[in-house]
């Protein structure tokens, strides 16, 4: 179901215009000059609401984060709750994951997240998921060496695809568990999809693909 258009959507984004990186492409050479100083950067690609990153980016400010997310009415749903929550250490792009397809930047960043991503499930649709090897290409242009995709999902296929997919792109791949909240893994934040499969009863899928 699409979501409705937020009410007043474009006056709130206007309002939080100071977490919104509004022309990403003028970084394409130096990502970090985002936040014009050296602490390390995070990436998340589809951060839907906001939860995940909101609640990082406030355990860890010495770190600083980059949200991508391409529904609008979604994105200016997170950037009010960096807003309120004053986070210098967070910014939002509005796009996806081809907005990055021309960066050669020379500064990197430390880490990119994947959760929840789409996992286009109709046939011929591959190419278009986020661990698929057209994307992991665009990821090592960003990462520095031995940096790290964390990815987590619901979708049994996806993962099987994406275990696959790194493997077959020679990174290193750790961590992984199949059922990540009846595991030992310690420090996971659950994002909005998360909170709900939880509920459910829903498995949930994680690993690590290290960069070499």
């Amino acid at each position: 179901m699409r979501m409705r258009k937020k009410k007043h959507r474009d006056e709130r984004l206007e309002n939080c215009a100071s977490y919104i990186i509004e022309n990403i492409e003028e970084y394409k050479n130096d990502i970090k000059k985002v936040f014009e100083n050296d602490k390390p950067l995070h990436i998340e690609i589809g951060c839907g609401k906001g939860k995940f990153i909101e609640e990082l980016a406030s355990l860890n400010p010495d770190i600083n984060y980059i949200a991508v997310e391409k529904n609008l009415d979604v994105l200016v749903l997170a950037a009010e709750k960096a807003s309120r929550a004053n986070l210098s250490n967070l910014k939002f792009v509005a796009g996806d994951a081809c907005i990055f397809d021309e960066f050669e930047t020379k500064t990197k960043c430390e880490r990119i997240y994947l959760n929840f991503s789409d996992p286009w499930k109709k046939s011929g649709q591959k190419k278009r998921r986020l661990t698929h090897e057209r994307f992991l290409n665009v990821y090592k242009k960003l990462l520095v060496e031995k940096g790290e995709v964390h990815f987590k999902t619901d979708n049994t296929k996806l993962f099987e695809f994406s275990l696959n997919s790194f493997c077959d792109y020679g990174l290193k791949v750790k961590n992984i568990t199949f059922d990540l909240h009846n595991s030992k893994f310690e420090g996971n934040i659950m994002t909005e999809y998360e909170t709900r499969f939880a509920k459910e009863g829903k498995p949930i899928y994680r690993c690590e693909a290290v960069f070499n």
